[in-house]
């Protein structure tokens, strides 16, 4: 853990200088990420992915049996990795239509005395939408794509991180229940850490990155790419383009239609999404086939490992540097 730990702080000031598309900082990203030790053991991504959308847990609808049996594996990972509890317990709990509705919350505590206070939220729904009308035989909609696959990176990088255990600022860990019924779940927990004057530096969604786009120059698209200076700074971080635009993002308004909106609209920070959904790269959205062995265990894998060290130097640096464009923050 020292190892790591010591490697890190030698190498964060080179990672100040970092510029997108700069060749030496491609290399220095290169760097980190080896003295850091970023790699995800592509078993356990496979093992939860699996487990997560399995027959088993029946499409992980809310207020169903199955999505208590995910909570439940959520829990006894974050336990196993001394992940700590930001309410009493794990759960966030609340009702819909009364249905009795739970988001999964862990968190890092930050290892600065003043920055410690804000926080940085990384965040996927857990839920699915359950038993559909059967086709050929098969009516569960396993839901590995949407959203298993951002579920097992939420978990993979609170594991990553607690291993590194070199945040100055706090990270929360949301698994967040209720999305398919409207993002009942974010609006409520985004609700209630408002009223806890929570201070929130921006929060990172994770959604549908289970399969990789074809020729694009970076590894995941941003939803409101334009709305802040997140995908700059973030990249800038990562010494490689992490994050990039897709166009139909922005015309299917997919900053709205996710987890990152109510904590958008409760707190006006940076509040986003990356997906490798690109609309033309899985026919499976909403559908029984969308199960595990369709997905690339490789790229999730790569996706996780790559956001790594962007996250980390959100956690380190001095200042908020990830800010809402003008117009948006007024």
């Amino acid at each position: 853990m020292r190892k790591i730990t010591l490697s890190f702080t030698i190498l964060a000031a080179s990672l100040l200088t970092f510029s997108c598309g700069n060749s030496q900082a491609v290399q220095s990203s290169q760097e980190v990420k080896t003295s850091l030790n970023v790699n995800v053991q592509q078993s356990e991504v496979e093992e939860l992915l699996k487990y997560l959308s399995s027959n088993e847990l029946a499409g992980r609808q809310t207020g169903t049996e199955g999505i208590e049996l995910a909570a439940q594996r959520i829990e006894k990972v974050f336990e196993a990795n001394g992940i700590q509890k930001y309410f009493d317990t794990y759960r966030h709990n609340f009702e819909i239509n009364g249905v009795e509705g739970f988001n999964i919350v862990g968190m890092l505590e930050g290892n600065d005395p003043k920055l410690k206070d804000e926080f940085i939220v990384l965040g996927a729904h857990y839920d699915h939408i359950g038993i559909q009308e059967s086709v050929e035989g098969d009516s569960i909609a396993n839901g590995a794509n949407d959203n298993a696959a951002g579920t097992v990176a939420v978990v993979e990088l609170a594991k990553k991180f607690a291993e590194i255990d070199n945040n100055k600022r706090s990270i929360m860990f949301v698994l967040f229940s209720a999305e398919e019924m409207g993002l009942v779940g974010a609006k409520r927990i985004a609700q209630e850490l408002k009223e806890d004057k929570l201070d929130l530096y921006a929060l990172f969604n994770f959604e549908m990155i289970g399969v990789p786009m074809n020729d694009k120059d970076y590894i995941g698209y941003l939803t409101g790419y334009e709305n802040s200076n997140f995908a700059e700074k973030f990249n800038e971080y990562s010494g490689e383009k992490v994050l990039g635009f897709l166009p139909q993002a922005k015309e299917y308004n997919l900053f709205k239609r996710s987890d990152n909106y109510p904590f958008f609209e409760e707190f006006n920070v940076p509040a986003q999404t990356i997906s490798t959904f690109d609309f033309t790269n899985y026919d499976y959205y909403h559908h029984v086939a969308d199960e595990a062995e369709k997905l690339d265990l490789e790229h999730m894998t790569n996706v996780i490992e790559s956001v790594i060290p962007g996250i980390l130097k959100m956690a380190n640096t001095p200042e908020k540097e990830i800010k809402l464009n003008k117009q948006l923050s007024e």
